[in-house]
């Protein structure tokens, strides 16, 4: 049976949990989110692995980026990524990826950039399922009327960690 290999990491939004597989992160999410069972389980069976609680260099390299990206220090990561879900759930992860630091996007926007604009409420079900919390930005996607909706870490999570862009983001366009 193969392995992803896990470590728990405390930080200023909370206790995340790791997870690395094929020398790639598979997994970046809140230790304690309603959804937690969920999600690993479909890592577990997209993979066909166990999860062992032991570090690797990913790991490592994941909780230094992650740590200096709090600090205000990091605005992109150079972890590779595995992405365990259907192509629907990659195609919008993708889409994820391509929203700028410091800046917010919608469930429409995502539809429209993946040329599925009637699949709101999936895309919507898509970021939810997101298992790459931070690095796959879903914490900057908000409502069409502009409020803050669910976060895998709680609103007042993703309240803060777009607050810390925007001060990182501002702070960068005053340099100029």
């Amino acid at each position: 049976m193969n392995q992803i290999n896990i470590q728990y990491h405390k930080t200023k939004i909370g206790d995340l949990i790791l997870g690395s597989f094929d020398n790639k992160l598979c997994l970046l999410d809140f230790r304690y989110r309603k959804m937690r069972k969920r999600v690993d389980n479909r890592i577990k069976n997209g993979l066909n692995v166990d999860f062992i609680e032991k570090d690797d260099p990913i790991l490592e390299q994941t909780r230094k980026e992650l740590d200096e990206y709090l600090n205000g220090e990091r605005k992109e990561f150079d972890i590779p990524l595995l992405m365990v879900g259907s192509d629907f759930q990659k195609s919008v992860w993708d889409a994820l990826m391509k929203v700028p630091y410091g800046t917010t996007s919608t469930y429409l926007a995502l539809a429209k950039e993946i040329n599925n604009e009637k699949a709101v409420r999936a895309v919507a079900n898509a970021n939810g399922a997101n298992a790459i919390g931070v690095i796959i930005p879903c914490h900057r996607i908000i409502g069409s009327d502009g409020k803050l909706v669910g976060y895998g870490g709680g609103v007042p999570v993703k309240k803060r960690l777009l607050k810390l862009e925007k001060a990182n983001f501002n702070e960068q366009a005053l340099l100029f």
